[in-house]
């Protein structure tokens, strides 16, 4: 690989854009390709998103948006296919031979603008890889070439996903009206703590932890692994805690209850990444790698995440982030989520989503790299 390419934002004329989806076996890859497919087709470009499992934008995008078609991905697999001006390939997903050498085939004035967008992580080498070439040696495709694209924490990264609007929406936010409509019952001195998990979080401990201070809690969890534990922890009748298993949720009601609620407690890579946005306290559960490999990642954002933090606060948000990943191993008692720690930790995450929303966003950052390359 070679020459890295200058990221920021820039406004380029209206191009096709084709991004290519694999759903492999969680949502987080489709809802990532949705919403950039989106904030491209707000910004003036026109979408194809191909992909082998369109069901799960069903729910999380019922109405669809203007600009995007979404299409099977078998239908980029043919020799009649025509490329258009960018393609993106979602998580190293290579599309389609016959695509890829109709690519190369040298039927438009200029070969398309080929992107692999990565997966997120605070770790060192992104800003090393960011950007960089991989000329296409073999067929399908030789003489193309593909760029790196890394999402990251800093303006030598791709930066985060973050549609236009989206501060001006959260600070509309109607708190009451949504949960009402949701019919989620939430009294005035409740807390509200959304629940997104995979298997093996310990939700037992976080049952206990919050259990141990009395206040009266309303657990919402999405379906699946959170849904079905805390079903089980729970006593019937409730004690101070009460659980509210959600449907699944279109990714803008998603968002909003990341903003309605106290804490939020959030797994791979779409929820994590808007859970920052939503400014409340949060604990990321990292996808299970290999290895372990997973905690190294977990542990480049946590170190990203609580510096500069008093001490106490930043201390409480490591050791949740460690507990909840099971890097702890289950051993030892985890900080309470007493009001105090709250409100630090929610002062802690508004200055965190406020610095990075003065950083230049993801779409902006792909569009100025491909603006450059054509």
């Amino acid at each position: 690989m070679t020459a890295t390419l200058p990221p920021g934002p820039g406004d380029v004329q209206p191009m096709q854009w084709d991004v290519f989806c694999r759903v492999v076996d969680n949502f987080g890859d489709i809802g990532v390709c949705w919403r950039l497919a989106r904030s491209l087709a707000r910004r003036g470009q026109r979408v194809r998103l191909f992909t082998d499992d369109a069901a799960p934008l069903r729910w999380m995008a019922p109405g669809g948006e203007p600009g995007v078609e979404v299409l099977p991905w078998g239908a980029s697999d043919d020799a009649a296919a025509v490329p258009g001006d960018v393609v993106v390939e979602a998580f190293g997903c290579d599309p389609p031979g016959a695509f890829i050498a109709a690519m190369a085939r040298g039927d438009r004035a200029r070969a398309p603008i080929w992107i692999n967008l990565e997966y997120l992580s605070a770790e060192a080498y992104v800003e090393r890889s960011h950007g960089l070439a991989s000329p296409r040696m073999s067929e399908p495709g030789r003489g193309l070439v593909k760029w790196f694209f890394y999402p990251g924490y800093t303006p030598r990264t791709g930066g985060l996903l973050h549609e236009p609007g989206l501060a001006e929406a959260r600070g509309r936010f109607d708190r009451a009206g949504w949960l009402a409509a949701q019919r989620i019952v939430v009294g005035p001195a409740d807390r509200l703590v959304s629940v997104f998990c995979y298997a093996g979080a310990p939700l037992a401990r976080l049952v206990d932890a919050l259990a141990a201070d009395g206040r009266p809690t309303v657990l919402a969890t999405a379906p699946g692994p959170a849904t079905s534990a805390i079903a089980r922890l729970l006593p019937a009748p409730p004690g101070t805690l009460r659980h509210v298993p959600l449907p699944w949720l279109a990714l803008d009601d998603y968002d909003r209850l990341l903003w309605a609620s106290d804490l939020n407690f959030v797994r791979g890579e779409d929820s994590w990444v808007r859970a920052q946005w939503a400014g409340r306290p949060f604990v990321w559960q990292a996808y299970v790698q290999d290895s372990r490999a997973h905690e190294v990642k977990v542990k480049a954002f946590v170190d990203r995440l609580v510096q500069g933090h008093e001490p106490a606060c930043a201390a409480a948000w490591r050791r949740w982030h460690e507990a909840w990943n099971g890097f702890d191993d289950g051993v030892g008692p985890l900080p309470e989520w007493s009001a105090d720690r709250l409100d630090a930790l929610g002062r802690a995450a508004r200055t965190w989503r406020d610095d990075l929303e003065r950083q230049p966003d993801l779409t902006g950052n792909l569009l100025a790299i491909v603006e450059e390359k054509r």
